[in-house]
């Protein structure tokens, strides 16, 4: 079903059955009740969560459905932390009921819902979630840009303290090497290995630990943060399509050949937009190998590239813009997601420790954003 007849169904059921239904059922309904129903009702969250572990005795776990929709609603209000998502529980009648409680008195405790939260986070479900959501969405579209962006992301944990792994091969002087003397071969970098490596092999070799990261902002000056850093492919209509958590001190560059693999096996999209940051031949070539046109602004530290672009950039006519710097134009969606994500959907106050909790926590809100995205296009 086409991408627009699936959002008018979707919409129409929501707005002409289900919220008169609801609102008779559970009482008013507020902005954000309504935001919370629709999301809840195209996400479908409770599908994809584990009730019983395959192999291993006893009875199905409890409270995995409403457990997965409140964390769904954390997301979707902006909630900062678990207690006060259980505070505005207890008080909200209808919020409670949305997720499936009948009185206060069955919620779980505090303990539970971290409990909880832990195992979703051991086998992804918010991004399994996320990835079925796309995949259904965009099966049938066709999707003129993917824009490629990284985003720092603030941890309340100590960084990892330890040692990198020693190079294999020791580091010699610099300068011509000596008469006789075999130069042993430089060690590939990540970009060379990832060109004849598998997706997993590529996200296992991706580092994940908490530590400092360092980037310029847009002023010119240079930041820092503990935490992470969330590397995000943002669709036409600035939907968010795949997504992975590292280490706030990997390179974007380094993320890009993985994410664009995940998007590929996503969906089908003609042009790929990235910053300087991404401008390397094995990112260009990876692009190219998919089918896409890469769009990179030429980075100034690569020399020769970047100069002739710079010059050529200058000598264009003002108020005459090629096509190519017209569509590098839409990788502003990608600093679009960021800032929905950080401002509207827990990006900006992460309380959970360790990447698998914190990916489960920002997923909660990448599908938050993308539901709210979609409904966008037809409302």
């Amino acid at each position: 079903m086409p991408l627009r007849d699936f959002l008018s169904n979707t919409w129409d059921h929501i707005q002409a059955r289900l919220f008169p239904w609801l609102a008779e059922e559970v009482g008013p309904l507020t902005d954000g009740h309504k935001r919370v129903i629709a999301t809840l009702e195209v996400a479908r969250v409770e599908v994809f969560v584990q009730t019983a572990w395959p192999g291993l005795p006893g009875r199905p776990a409890a409270d995995r459905h409403e457990l997965a929709r409140a964390f769904t609603a954390k997301a979707v209000l902006d909630l900062p932390t678990t207690a006060a998502l259980i505070e505005r529980l207890q008080v909200d009648k209808t919020l409670r009921r949305l997720c499936g409680w009948e009185r206060a008195a069955q919620m779980p405790s505090e303990a539970k819902f971290s409990r909880v939260f832990a195992e979703f986070a051991s086998y992804g479900l918010p991004a399994r979630v996320h990835e079925a959501l796309i995949k259904k969405t965009h099966a049938d579209r066709l999707v003129g840009h993917i824009a490629r962006d990284a985003t720092s992301i603030e941890a309340r944990e100590k960084p990892d303290k330890r040692e990198k792994p020693q190079a294999q091969t020791p580091r010699r002087k610099r300068g011509r090497p000596r008469r006789g003397e075999v130069v042993p071969a430089k060690e590939p970098r990540r970009l060379e290995r990832q060109m004849g490596q598998t997706l997993d092999q590529m996200l296992a070799d991706l580092p994940t630990a908490c530590d400092v990261g360092t980037k310029r902002n847009a002023k010119g000056h240079t930041t820092s943060w503990i935490g992470y850093k969330l590397h995000i492919d943002t669709a036409d209509g600035d939907i968010p399509v795949a997504c992975l958590l590292t280490s706030a001190s990997v390179h974007d560059s380094q993320v890009a050949i993985p994410l664009a693999l995940m998007t590929a096996s996503r969906l089908t999209n003609l042009y790929d937009l990235m910053d300087s940051a991404y401008d390397a031949p094995e990112i260009e070539e990876t692009s190219r190998a998919l089918g896409h046109v890469p769009i990179i602004e030429a980075n100034p530290r690569r020399g020769g590239k970047a100069a002739a672009e710079a010059e050529a950039r200058a000598k264009r006519i003002a108020g005459y813009e090629p096509a190519e710097d017209v569509r590098y134009n839409q990788r502003s969606s990608a600093e679009r997601v960021n800032a929905y994500l950080k401002d509207n959907h827990g990006g900006n106050h992460v309380r959970v420790r360790g990447a698998p909790k914190v990916f489960c926590h920002l997923m909660f809100g990448i599908v938050a954003v993308t539901v709210e995205q979609l409904m966008r296009l037809i409302t």
